[in-house]
């Protein structure tokens, strides 16, 4: 009996303080692509990928021009020409596909341009957020944009132009 009692006001306990949390929704999607900063910052990242993209369309190019440039002299090069060749050709695009892997990879360099322009203004949001949240006591604040665990929101709980005019 005591043990239903217990799992009784345990449950109660648990129920009241659920709803004693204040809830906010916040778009930082919304709140990143309406900050000039950040349209800069990726428009600086494209401009460095599309350099980057051009410069190793080059060496492809390059490589199929080499590639022709054997067929046509192959009937006309001994074998151990040929052999050398041939390792030329594949030593070199052997190094532009690692040059596009350093490029862009996952830990490439344009990860990791992103993280040294774009992270300053996450933060800067992210600490607009915190700051928000803590003078009006609200205890959880989820991110509207991201998919993950977020199935309905009610408009009321949308602060995302608070945050704005917090920018």
């Amino acid at each position: 009996m005591k043990k239903i009692i217990i799992i009784c006001l345990g449950a109660l306990f648990i129920t009241a303080s659920a709803f004693s949390q204040r809830m906010a929704i916040v778009d930082v999607n919304s709140l990143l692509e309406g900050m000039t900063e950040y349209k800069t910052a990726q428009s600086d990242i494209d401009n460095i990928s599309a350099e980057w993209r051009q410069d190793i369309s080059k060496d492809y190019d390059k490589i199929k021009s080499l590639y022709n440039k054997y067929q046509a002299e192959q009937v006309l090069l001994s074998d151990d020409a040929r052999k050398q060749r041939e390792d030329e050709i594949m030593d070199f695009e052997k190094a532009v596909r690692e040059k596009q892997k350093q490029r862009f990879g996952p830990e490439g360099d344009l990860f990791r341009k992103r993280q040294e322009i774009v992270r300053p203004i996450q933060d800067k949001v992210f600490a607009a957020i915190d700051t928000y949240a803590t003078e009006r006591g609200y205890d959880l604040i989820f991110d509207k944009s991201s998919s993950t665990g977020l199935l309905f929101a009610n408009e009321e709980f949308d602060k995302t132009e608070d945050i704005r005019r917090k920018l």
